[in-house]
């Protein structure tokens, strides 16, 4: 007798081994220590609230889908790119962070800017006990932690009365990586990626829409070492051509007055679904 075999693809079990770095490790944001440290030495730099520059770009979306009398839930709001401009347009805005630096900061802007109606949370996600129904949940970039992306996904559908959205960011990887890889150099290529959402939302039961928004990224540099050194770092080689890799990588790259300037293209996903019985 044939041996029986699976009729459909397991995309949650995918993502948890795609969540091991290309060692075979988990990464260190599986550690809350190391989570919280992360994100105090990032707020430490972030003085004051200011907002990504293609994150203004993806906000125009984003509040397109919001209607003012909604109360949103925020998943994993970072620095606020996203959280003052739905507290400027909704009615009521919660956020939860498993970050307590993140919180603190995100209280300070809240007190500096006097906005009445948002509420922060202190939690994880995966652990938090949602208090009551949201009209919507929202949370972008904030999946690269969450390891059981089905009980997320589940959670945030289970959450909404009326729609859950998750935004990512996403490629291409920067052209010079591409063409290195396809030259023969190993490269640590994003693994996670949002169609790997829209997959387990679809073995979920749930048919997701989704928006890509095109985007445009400008890093500059003030000095060449610091170019090489910020655009290598995604090869694992252990010994390969530095100048075929400095040759490969100029090809991007403009230089003005001792300013090293790299523009390339990405774009951010927004999946959203009106939340089903699941």
């Amino acid at each position: 007798m044939a041996a029986k075999t699976k009729s459909y693809y397991d995309y949650i079990e995918l993502w948890k081994e795609l969540m091991r770095e290309h060692k075979g490790i988990i990464p260190q944001m599986k550690d809350d220590r190391a989570e919280e440290a992360f994100w105090a030495s990032m707020v430490e730099k972030k003085k004051r609230h200011t907002v990504d520059p293609y994150a203004q770009v993806v906000q125009c979306e984003l509040l397109s889908l919001l209607d003012s009398n909604d109360h949103v839930l925020e998943i994993g709001p970072g620095w606020g790119n996203y959280t003052f401009t739905i507290g400027n347009k909704v009615r009521k805005l919660t956020c939860v962070d498993s970050s307590e630096s993140i919180l603190r900061f995100l209280e300070s802007q809240v007190a500096t800017k006097n906005i009445q109606n948002i509420k922060l949370e202190h939690g994880k996600w995966e652990e938090w006990g949602v208090p009551e129904k949201y009209d919507v949940v929202f949370g972008f970039n904030c999946y690269y932690r969450m390891y059981d992306i089905g009980t997320t996904l589940r959670k945030m559908n289970d959450s909404a009365t009326r729609l859950a959205i998750v935004g990512m960011t996403t490629g291409p990887e920067k052209p010079h990586y591409m063409e290195l890889y396809r030259m023969g150099y190993k490269i640590n290529l994003r693994r996670r990626d949002y169609i790997h959402i829209l997959n387990v939302l679809y073995q979920l039961g749930i048919m997701a829409n989704c928006r890509i928004i095109k985007l445009q990224s400008k890093k500059s540099y003030s000095s060449y070492e610091e170019l090489i050194r910020d655009n290598t770092t995604k090869i694992l080689d252990t010994h390969y051509n530095g100048h075929e890799v400095e040759t490969i990588i100029n090809q991007y790259v403009s230089e003005k007055k001792g300013i090293y300037e790299y523009v390339y293209p990405f774009h951010a996903a927004l999946i959203y679904w009106n939340p089903v019985c699941i």
